[in-house]
């Protein structure tokens, strides 16, 4: 898959501009394009994602603990792992369609980089570092409020789906099975679904290009699914 170069439509999308639209494209740039193109000017997002990496961290522990007074430090150093993980940044990144516009190598396109969370996580943390470096610190605070730290209570549901999903099981005397339903793909891009449940209570499906993400979004669905018929599901300390 080639991908999307409008960058005015992104741009629109994050409720950014960049001055200086280099950065957003290094921010894009993964190590394989640059790598087999071979073009020493051509930077890779590596850099950008280190320093990104730092002020999510830094905006995310500001923000809970300015929000979540009652919080221990135990219970907000969990919240924000459950934040600034790959699985989250990964799902918060689609919600902009940021994978579309990561400039990959081919061969790493083929083999299904574009929608593997690494990447596509990587990718998150690289365009927080590009914003910071464009607009300042304010600017990238704002990013991340628009669409890393809004909705926090479903990203946590999100990441803690398993453990949720047990407590709230075990609560009813019951137990969950997750079975593996299939398994497809090469070697290096494989998926596979699973089935999660608990029978008389619910019964669903998720996919993932690990066994374990697989389970991750059939408990997520099943939460969301129990949700929806009156059970209490919220996460504890939010």
């Amino acid at each position: 898959m080639k991908h999307n170069t409008d960058l005015d439509g992104f741009q629109q999308t994050i409720k950014y501009k960049f001055n200086d639209l280099s950065l957003l494209k290094n921010a894009l740039t993964h190590s394989s394009y640059a790598n087999e193109r071979k073009i020493k000017n051509i930077p890779n997002n590596e850099r950008l994602e280190f320093l990104g990496d730092a002020v999510l961290e830094l905006t995310s522990s500001d923000y809970i603990y300015r929000n979540h007074a009652k919080m221990s430090e135990g219970q907000m150093t969990k919240l924000r792992a459950s934040i600034v993980c790959e699985p989250t940044l990964a799902l918060c990144a689609r919600d902009i369609k940021l994978e579309d516009y990561i400039m990959l190598g081919k061969g790493e396109d083929l083999t299904g980089g574009r929608y593997r969370d690494s990447i596509i996580s990587d990718a998150m943390e690289a365009l927080i570092g590009a914003i910071y470096l464009d607009g300042g610190f304010a600017s990238a605070k704002e990013f991340i409020l628009n669409f890393v730290l809004n909705d926090l209570q479903g990203k946590q549901l999100f990441f803690d789906s398993k453990t949720i999903l047990q407590e709230v099981i075990q609560a009813e005397g019951k137990e969950i099975t997750y079975t593996l339903l299939s398994e497809q793909g090469p070697e290096h891009d494989k998926t596979f679904k699973v089935q999660a449940e608990t029978p008389g209570i619910f019964k669903s499906i998720g996919e993932g290009h690990t066994k374990k993400a697989a389970q991750q979004k059939a408990a997520y669905h099943a939460l969301l699914f129990l949700k929806e018929h009156g059970m209490d599901i919220n996460p504890k300390g939010m």
